[in-house]
């Protein structure tokens, strides 16, 4: 177990456990998207993004291949990012409403940024077993999370559905039924032992182009969730 985010994240960044993952991420690491030929992509697992006491967590999918994957940096470069981020900072969570490249003084407050798979998939669809194997990644960084984390915000089915069983290794207790995602899905887990506090976990439809330009997903819906989380995780005021 790293002793903390830091040394995580670089253990994440060197991991080659999946063999089809590590191939596409090469792969588009070499070939490259026209419109990025001059640029050297990152082509390795992307950690997460974000400062050491979070209070608020926001759970992805995995990285885009010609934006993480590219970058570095979860959810830079990319249209999904251009909407997470400029939400982010309408809320008071981020310090710029864009975010480029790495050192582009992008700084998020109180939150931090993660996936339950760190590589970028072909199609952007990772297969179960590459969730599984990911998922010790999601389970040490929720321990170094846990005694400031107060709200999560999953972006998405895959990310809800990964994330339950890692929240239950992780200390908190899952209600039966199972809680369904949705979009504005609201359930408070209780800590299922003592001493221990509780978790507010939400929906959120994922930030994809499929959402956005379809409108099935706009700004203010994004907004509205991340206002929520931040009032419950305590980084705003009620």
């Amino acid at each position: 177990m790293p002793a903390s985010l830091g040394q995580l994240d670089a253990a994440i960044s060197e991991c080659r456990s999946c063999p089809r993952l590590v191939s596409w991420r090469e792969q588009v690491a070499r070939e490259k998207r026209a419109a990025y030929a001059d640029q050297v992509y990152w082509g390795r697992p992307v950690p997460g993004f974000g400062p050491a006491d979070a209070a608020l967590l926001v759970v992805g999918l995995a990285p885009a291949a010609h934006g993480a994957n590219r970058t570095g940096r979860m959810f830079t470069g990319d249209r999904s990012g251009d909407v997470l981020y400029a939400a982010l900072h309408a809320e008071g969570l981020a310090s710029q409403p864009t975010a480029t490249h790495l050192g582009d003084g992008l700084t998020l407050y109180g939150t931090r940024i993660t996936s339950p798979v760190h590589c970028a998939p072909p199609a952007n669809k990772p297969e179960p077993a590459e969730r599984d194997a990911c998922r010790r990644w999601l389970l040490q960084e929720l321990a170094l999370l846990t005694p400031t984390l107060r709200a999560v915000v999953v972006l998405g089915g895959f990310g809800w559905q990964a994330l339950l069983p890692v929240l239950a290794e992780s200390g908190w207790t899952i209600p039966r039924p199972r809680p369904v995602f949705g979009h504005g899905a609201h359930v408070e887990l209780a800590p299922s032992g003592p001493g221990g506090r509780p978790l507010h976990l939400l929906g959120c439809y994922h930030v994809s182009q499929q959402n956005t330009f379809t409108g099935r997903l706009t700004p203010a819906m994004v907004r509205a969730v991340l206002a929520n989380a931040a009032r419950l995780a305590g980084l705003r005021p009620e």
